[in-house]
């Protein structure tokens, strides 16, 4: 069962918006190859770097210091019973049983997949939710 959570706030990522003409480009991260495309987001967290598609960024980040977004929105979440897969905007991410199986919208659209350690790290349960 999916249940809603927040980021926590002390949480805040470094994001630079992609800016450029360009197409689009690929890179490979989380098994599998991810694209991003001009006006995508390059985010920062802990060493970590990946892209975030335009339109669930604008939805998702606000700005809370020169190049630091905080994810306010809420996602749903449920740890994963199995091995497998997910779609996300810019690719498919492979995950593992126990691993984080989370949503940007109640529907279960626009979602993704992050480590145990990380979920807990990142969330808390959401008192509004």
């Amino acid at each position: 069962m999916h249940q809603r959570y927040r980021r926590k706030p002390d949480q805040a990522v470094t994001a630079i918006r992609l800016q450029l003409e360009f197409d689009s480009f690929t890179y490979r991260k989380w098994g599998s190859d991810q694209r991003a495309h001009a006006g995508d987001w390059l985010v920062e967290q802990d060493g970590e770097v990946h892209t975030v598609a335009a339109d669930s960024f604008g939805r998702t980040y606000r700005a809370v210091g020169p190049g630091r977004w905080l994810k306010t929105a809420p996602v749903w979440a449920e740890s994963a019973t199995q091995d497998g897969s997910v779609a996300t905007k810019e690719g498919r991410t492979q995950f593992k049983a126990g691993d984080w199986l989370v949503s940007n919208a109640a529907d279960g659209s626009d979602s993704y997949a992050i480590s145990a350690t990380k979920f807990q790290q990142l969330y808390e349960p959401d008192p509004d939710g």
